[in-house]
């Protein structure tokens, strides 16, 4: 994941429920895609994971849902290729099989959100990790700003707490609603959030929420 630079965020909330649902491109790609068999696997596993853990107790909700995404092969965007750093809508990434580090994220978010977890418990946050130089994202359970986060993570199977994962080193958390600075000690002041020249986080919301893709 680039570097991302704490300066300017807009954000504009939705406050239409998400679902994950298949439009007429989408089914036409996967019947004719050589990867058939495998897409329509992975989408029935999914389909029948969320009905089987929508009534678990929070814990074992958040732990489910981290194993099976983190279970989808990791692959890195290559700029060389064109690809970018291309955030993917969940659609595309449980169709595609594949993504990086913000793409787990954003299909754990929106996963979670359809099992019925408030989308102001939940932040996507931007970590360094100690040894490496590219920074990462995770996606975080927050209770309330008193208490530490659990973290979902796409290199580990454990959901536990961000004091517990003592190599991240956390810059800020943000979702729909707000952001914020973060330490291992927890949230600390709101911050503004500078995209860059593609404001990458709205335009995913947008594609999402309006666009059903």
């Amino acid at each position: 994941m680039k570097q991302i630079i704490l300066l300017i965020f807009i954000i504009f909330s939705y406050t239409n429920a998400y679902e994950f649902k298949l439009n007429k491109k989408d089914i036409s790609y996967i019947k004719n895609s050589p990867d058939k068999t495998f897409i329509v696997n992975r989408l029935k596993k999914y389909q029948y994971l969320k009905k089987k853990i929508v009534n678990y107790e929070l814990y074992r909700k958040l732990s489910h849902m981290n194993v099976f995404l983190n279970k989808i092969r990791s692959k890195l965007d290559v700029p060389s290729k064109g690809l970018g750093d291309h955030w993917a809508t969940p659609k595309e990434f449980l169709i595609g099989g594949h993504g990086d580090c913000e793409d787990y994220v954003i299909a754990k978010y929106f996963s979670l959100l359809e099992l019925g977890i408030e989308k102001e418990k939940l932040y996507f946050s931007v970590v360094d990790i100690k040894g490496q130089s590219q920074a990462h994202m995770v996606l975080l359970y927050l209770e309330d700003k008193s208490k530490t986060p659990l973290v979902l993570d796409n290199l580990s199977s454990k959901v536990v707490s961000l004091k517990i994962r003592k190599k991240l080193q956390p810059r800020f958390a943000f979702n729909e609603i707000d952001s914020y600075k973060l330490t291992n000690k927890g949230f600390t002041k709101k911050v503004n959030i500078n995209w860059g020249k593609e404001d990458k986080w709205n335009r995913l919301l947008k594609r999402v929420y309006e666009k059903n893709e």
